[in-house]
């Protein structure tokens, strides 16, 4: 069975989530796409997986449990967005996390990027990419579960409606796509809106 995002647990208020236009259910959880984000979590970030066989694990400093629920329906989000891109994990110790995520969750590395002042490591995930960013010298200090990057069916829509709450709209790294970010991290996470990949 392989390795999918269930929840993803953030400590983030429910009301933060709806302020800037997730629909969130009466019982507090945010369905995109099929992955839950349940806000209002004490500590810090965490997940539960489909596909490992652990109840409550530290992944190199995730909060990492087991699951066997259903994949969520989507739910219609008022900011349009459709899906989760991918989740940052960032780390002072790029090798040893991409250690633990190979060794813990049986994941295999899908690509790297070294270039620049961080290095890059991408994990395929269901229907998201999880992607390693540190140092390229290793310090000391856990990872944690740092941003989510969503994707929007009309990132010119998403920026209007959000206004000054996010920062100007600019090309992104994956070729024929753009990015905004969310100002702040009142909603657990750092937050980006990005258009949909150029082949859609």
């Amino acid at each position: 069975m392989s390795v999918t995002v269930d929840e993803i647990l953030v400590p983030g208020s429910v009301e933060a989530w709806r302020a800037i236009g997730f629909s969130v259910d009466d019982d507090g959880t945010c369905r995109v796409g099929g992955v839950r984000i349940r806000p209002g979590v004490a500590g810090v970030a965490g997940w539960s997986l489909r596909g490992i066989d652990v109840e409550d694990e530290d992944v190199d400093g995730i909060r990492t449990s087991g699951s066997d629920a259903a994949p969520s329906t989507a739910a219609e989000h008022p900011n349009g967005v459709t899906q989760i891109d991918h989740v940052v994990v960032m780390t002072a110790d790029v090798d040893r996390t991409v250690n633990a995520v190979q060794q813990q969750l049986e994941l295999d590395v899908r690509r790297e990027r070294d270039g620049g002042p961080m290095r890059q490591v991408f994990f395929r995930v269901g229907e998201l990419v999880v992607e390693v960013v540190g140092p390229h010298e290793p310090g000391r200090g856990p990872a944690h579960l740092w941003g989510i990057t969503f994707t929007v069916a009309d990132l010119d829509a998403t920026a209007a409606l959000l206004g000054e709450r996010v920062g100007r709209v600019k090309d992104a790294v994956q070729p024929g796509r753009r990015i905004t970010t969310l100002r702040g991290v009142d909603e657990g996470v750092a937050i980006a809106f990005i258009s949909p990949p150029a082949d859609r």
